[in-house]
């Protein structure tokens, strides 16, 4: 891949995660579980005749987000890996489906930092990378808010430093 300055070498990214992103990761399964586990429960306690219906699925239910709480997260956080250089952004996700994202600085158009409640709640934020890709934007999840506030204008400064790619 070549940019209007030379060439992007393609290699894994090096840097992971917070080791807190394991919890937030294992709170968003949870959470996720218990809404859809809360209702069949409630239903089954007050409908008599189909309670071993309802209760069934919701055990079922739990067992498996508690088994995706526990595993998932783990791996997760072995194979999510980012890094950012003066030419591109560099982001490798997925547990099953293997995804590696590189933005090219010339093609970054904007620079988000998000923290939602339970990202604030684990110390974590999230840096969203906007391109010009049908794909969408670039995530770099599990950031400490100093790392996302640094890397945020760290990507602002080399995109402004950074002459358009016209191709």
């Amino acid at each position: 891949m070549t940019t209007g300055e030379g060439t992007i070498r393609l290699r894994p990214p090096r840097n992971a995660p917070d080791r807190r992103a394991v919890g937030w990761w294992r709170a968003q399964w949870l959470l996720l579980t218990a809404a859809p586990v809360a209702v069949l429960g409630i239903l089954g306690a007050l409908i008599g005749p189909a309670r071993s219906w309802l209760l069934m699925p919701a055990a079922v239910l739990a067992a498996v987000g508690l088994l995706c709480a526990v595993l998932f997260p783990f791996w997760w956080f072995r194979t999510h890996r980012w890094e950012v250089t003066d030419e591109a952004v560099y982001v490798s996700t997925g547990a099953f489906l293997r995804e590696w994202r590189i933005a090219p600085m010339s093609r970054i158009q904007t620079v988000d930092t998000v923290r939602g409640p339970l990202e604030q709640l684990f110390g974590l934020a999230t840096v969203t990378v906007t391109t010009a890709s049908a794909k969408g934007a670039v995530q770099i999840e599990g950031l400490t808010h100093q790392v996302a506030a640094e890397l945020a204008e760290r990507l602002t400064r080399i995109t402004q430093e950074t002459p358009g790619d016209a191709t």
